[in-house]
C-alpha cells in the first residue's frame, strides 16, 4: 500500500444463478387440482376432511411461483359453476319453498366463501391488491348476485314473492317474519344498491299504489276519526315491519309514501268533512281525534298550517257571533263568562291535542284579540265582570281559586285594543264598589291592581292605588272628627265622610240638591272641622254618590231600618211633614236632577217588597203628573231593608257616548306628547313616519286613530311646537 492519495473505491456487483432453478413443469396444474377439489369439497359439505392448514401452504407457494393470476381466475370460474349448478335447485323449487331453498344455499354459500377466503388468505393480501382484482369474499358476492339473484328464472320470481307475502301480511295473513329478514339483508349483504334496485324502489312504487286504492276505499265510507285511526294503523304496521324485516333506511320512506296517499293527498277533505271533520272535533272536545290529526298532519308539508287555518277562521266566525249576538249583550257578566269558557275550552285543546304547540296558542290568542275588539263595549263588559266576581261572586272562594279568576280576566284584557276605555269604566266600578262598602276581599282588589300595573305599568294604576289611600285617610279623618267634636254634636244624626281626591276618583260635576235641615248641620261642622285642619283646600258635596241609613216607622208601629241612597233620604224625610207630594214638589223641594230623581222614584214606590212610597196612578214608569204617598201599608220580614236604586247594569247611550267622548279627550294630550317625544329625537319627520311610530308608542294603550294623530300634529304646529318644512309640506321640524 503506497502512501499519498485516498484509497481507491471497490466496485461490487451482484450476478444473477448462472443455473436457472426448474419447476416441475406440471406444478401449477397438479396444485391448482388439489385447490380445486378442496372447493369442491367445501360446496359438498364435506371439509372435515380437509387440512386447512395445508390447504394454505399450497395456496401460498402457488402465490409464491407467480401463479397467482392462475389461482383467482380458477377460483372465479368453480364459483361461477358452482353457483350455476345452484341456481337450478332454486329454480326448481316450488311455491313457499321457493324462498327457504334461496335462503339454504345462502346460508351455504356464505359458509363456503368464509373458508375459501381462510384458503387463499395469502393471495387476498398480496396478490389481489397488486393485481388490483375484487377481493375474494366480494367475488364470491358478486359472483351470488350476478348467477343467482340476477337470474331470468329468478330475479322477477323473487320480487314478486316477497311483494306478494308483504301484500297479504297488509291483508292480516301471517307470514314467515325471519325467512324474510334473512332474503333482504342477503340484498343488503350484496350491496345498498342490490337492496335498493332489486327490492326497495318496486316495493315503495307497489306500497304507493296499494296506499292511494285503499285511502280512496277509506275515505269514501268512514267519518273522519275513523279515517285517521285506519292511517295511524297503517303507518305504525310500516314502521314495525321495517323494525322486522327490512333495511331501516326503508322506515322514512315508506312512511312517506304512507303519509303521502293517506295524509297529504287528502288533508283538505278531512278537515272540511262534512259532519266529522275539523271543526266538529274542536266543538264535541274530541281529544283523542284532534290529538291523531296532529300527529298524522305534521308528518306532511303544510299539514299543521291547513289545521291551523280552518280553526283560526273556525275560532273568528263563532268568536263574531258570540260577540255580536244581541241576546248575549243583554249580560254583560254572561257575555264575558262565554268568551273565558271558549278561551278555556281551546287552551286545553292546544294543551292536550296539539302538544301546547305554540303556533296554534298565537293562532288562538290572535283569533280572540280580533272579534273581542269587534265589540266596542267589550272593555267595559270585562270591567262589569271584574265589578260582579269582587261584588259578589267571589265569596266563599279560596286565595287560589281568586287569583285563577283575575288571571283569566287579565288574558281577555291582554287582547283589548283600547285598554284606556277599560281603565275609565275599572275607576268607575272600582268607585262604586269602595264608597257603597261592597267589595268583597281588599286583597283580592289589590290583586287585581298588582295585575294590571304589571301589565302597563305604574301610570295606568296610580288613580287606582290613590283610591285605596282615599279610603284609608278618611277613616283616619272620621275618628279624629268624633274625638274632637263628639260633645258639639250630641244626639243627631252621625255622618261618615269619604274624602275624594280630585282627579284620582270618577267624579262628574254634581249640582247640588237641597239637603234635609238635619243633615246640613252636621255637614257645616264637618266642613268647618276639615277646613280647619287643611289649609288651602274645598270640599264640595258629591250627594250622588252617598248613601244613608234611616230608621221608619209603618202603620201598626212596624219599624224598620231603610238603607237608601242620598237622593231617596232627601226623598222620604220630606214624608216626614206631609202625607202626599206631586212629582214636580219634590223636584222643587229636593233640586235633584231630573233623570235621577225619576230613578230615585221608580226604586221606592214600584219595586214589589221594597215599595215604601205608592204612587197614584200605579205604573212602571215616573211621568211629571204623578202624586206618591207614604205607603201605611208597607210590610216586609227583614228588620233591615236595602232599597237599590234602579239603573242598568250596563251604561245608557248617552252615558255610553260621554264615557266615550271623555276617552277620547284624555287620549289627545297622549297623543301629543308621544308626538312631541318622537320629534324632539329625531328632529325632521314625514307624515307618515309619525304615524307609525304614535301607533307603536301608544298601542299598549289604545290604538290611535291616524285622523286624530293629523288633527293632534296640526295643533302642535299651532302651538308652535312643530313646523312644515318650506320645501316638503308633508316632512315636518321639531322647534326646540
Amino acid at each position: 500500500m503506497s502512501g499519498g492519495g485516498p484509497p481507491r473505491k471497490r466496485n461490487f456487483k451482484i450476478e444473477l444463478f448462472k443455473h436457472r432453478v426448474e419447476l416441475d413443469p406440471k406444478y401449477s396444474e397438479r396444485t391448482w387440482k388439489v385447490l380445486e377439489h378442496a372447493i369442491h369439497e367445501i360446496y359438498n359439505h364435506n371439509a372435515s376432511g380437509l387440512s386447512f392448514e395445508e390447504l394454505y401452504r399450497t395456496a401460498y407457494n402457488m402465490v409464491l411461483h407467480k401463479y397467482g393470476e392462475k389461482l383467482y381466475d380458477g377460483l372465479e370460474s368453480t364459483m361461477t359453476w358452482r353457483l350455476k349448478e345452484l341456481s337450478k335447485s332454486i329454480e326448481a323449487a316450488q311455491g313457499g319453498l321457493f324462498l327457504e331453498e334461496l335462503n339454504s344455499k345462502w346460508m351455504d354459500h356464505n359458509k363456503a366463501l368464509q373458508m375459501i377466503r381462510d384458503i387463499l388468505m395469502y393471495m387476498d393480501r398480496t396478490y389481489v391488491p397488486q393485481s388490483r382484482r375484487i377481493p375474494v369474499h366480494e367475488l364470491g358476492l358478486n359472483l351470488w348476485r350476478d348467477h343467482i339473484i340476477h337470474s331470468p328464472m329468478i330475479h322477477s320470481r323473487l320480487l314478486d314473492t316477497l311483494l306478494d307475502l308483504i301484500h297479504r301480511e297488509r291483508m292480516g295473513e301471517m307470514i314467515n317474519r325471519g325467512l324474510m329478514r334473512s332474503i333482504t339483508k342477503m340484498l343488503m349483504d350484496l350491496g345498498a344498491t342490490v337492496y335498493q334496485d332489486d327490492f326497495e324502489k318496486p316495493f315503495l312504487e307497489v306500497s304507493a299504489s296499494f296506499y292511494s286504492v285503499e285511502s280512496q276505499e277509506f275515505i269514501e265510507c268512514c267519518d273522519c276519526g275513523n279515517y285517521l285511526k285506519k292511517s295511524e294503523r297503517r303507518l305504525n304496521e310500516e314502521m314495525e315491519r321495517v323494525s322486522h324485516y327490512l333495511d331501516a333506511g326503508t322506515e322514512a320512506k315508506i312512511t312517506s309514501v304512507v303519509e303521502k296517499e293517506m295524509i297529504a293527498n287528502h288533508r283538505h277533505r278531512l278537515v272540511h268533512m262534512e259532519n266529522s271533520g275539523l271543526v266538529n272535533m274542536l266543538v264535541d272536545d274530541k281529544y283523542d281525534d284532534l290529538a291523531r290529526m296532529y300527529n298524522l298532519f305534521r308528518r306532511v308539508s303544510d299539514g299543521l298550517s291547513t289545521i291551523r287555518d280552518v280553526m283560526t277562521s273556525y275560532l273568528r266566525e263563532t268568536g263574531k257571533q258570540l260577540v255580536t249576538d244581541p241576546e248575549r249583550l243583554k249580560d254583560p257578566v254572561e257575555f264575558v263568562q262565554c268568551l273565558l269558557n271558549e278561551k278555556d275550552k281551546h287552551d286545553k285543546i292546544i294543551n292536550v291535542a296539539f302538544g301546547n304547540d305554540k303556533t296554534f296558542q298565537n293562532a288562538l290568542n290572535s283569533s280572540f284579540e280580533y272579534f273581542i275588539n269587534l265589540n266596542n263595549r267589550s272593555p267595559e263588559f270585562i270591567s262589569l265582570y271584574v265589578d260582579d266576581k269582587l261584588r259578589k261572586g267571589l265569596k266563599g272562594a279560596t286565595e287560589e281559586d281568586v287569583e285563577v279568576i283575575l288571571d283569566k280576566v287579565m288574558m281577555l284584557f291582554r287582547y283589548l285594543q283600547e285598554k284606556d276605555v277599560f281603565e275609565k269604566y275599572y275607576k268607575q266600578h272600582l268607585a262604586k264598589r269602595l264608597l257603597s262598602g261592597k267589595t268583597v276581599s281588599d286583597d283580592a282588589e289589590r290583586s287585581m291592581i298588582v295585575k294590571l300595573k304589571t301589565e302597563c305599568g305604574y301610570q295606568f294604576t296610580s288613580k287606582l292605588e290613590g283610591m285605596f289611600t282615599d279610603m284609608k285617610t278618611s277613616q283616619d279623618t272620621m275618628l279624629d272628627f268624633y274625638a274632637k267634636k263628639s260633645e258639639e254634636l250630641g244626639d243627631g244624626p252621625t255622618l261618615d265622610v269619604h274624602i275624594l281626591t280630585t282627579g284620582s276618583w270618577p267624579t262628574q260635576p254634581c249640582p247640588p240638591c237641597n239637603l234635609p235641615t238635619e243633615i246640613l248641620t252636621i255637614c257645616d261642622k264637618f266642613r268647618s272641622y276639615y277646613l280647619g285642619t287643611h289649609n288651602g283646600r274645598r270640599l264640595t258635596w258629591q250627594t250622588n254618590m252617598g248613601t244613608a241609613d234611616i230608621k221608619a216607622t209603618f202603620g201598626k208601629g212596624q219599624k224598620h231600618e231603610l238603607n237608601v241612597s242620598t237622593y231617596q233620604m232627601c226623598v222620604l224625610m220630606l214624608f216626614n211633614s206631609t202625607d202626599g207630594l206631586t212629582y214636580k214638589d219634590i223636584e222643587q223641594d229636593t233640586a235633584i236632577p231630573a233623570s235621577d230623581l225619576r230613578r230615585c222614584l221608580q226604586s221606592l214606590a214600584c219595586v214589589k217588597g221594597k215599595n215604601v212610597l205608592r204612587k197614584e196612578p200605579m205604573s212602571k214608569d215616573i211621568s211629571e203628573d204623578d202624586t206618591f204617598y207614604f205607603n201605611d201599608k208597607f210590610t216586609s220580614k227583614l228588620v233591615k231593608v236595602k232599597i237599590g236604586t234602579v239603573v242598568a247594569q250596563k251604561e245608557s247611550e248617552p252615558e255610553k257616548q260621554e264615557t266615550r267622548q271623555r276617552v277620547e279627550e284624555d287620549r289627545k294630550p297622549q297623543i301629543e306628547a308621544a308626538i312631541v317625544r318622537i320629534m324632539k329625537s329625531r328632529r325632521v319627520l314625514d307624515h307618515n313616519s309619525i304615524v307609525a311610530e304614535v301607533t307603536k308608542q301608544l298601542q299598549a294603550r289604545f290604538m290611535p286613530n291616524p285622523v286624530v294623530i293629523k288633527k293632534r300634529i296640526e295643533s302642535l304646529i299651532e302651538r308652535e311646537f312643530l313646523e312644515r318644512d318650506k320645501a316638503d309640506r308633508k316632512l315636518y321640524r321639531y322647534l326646540a
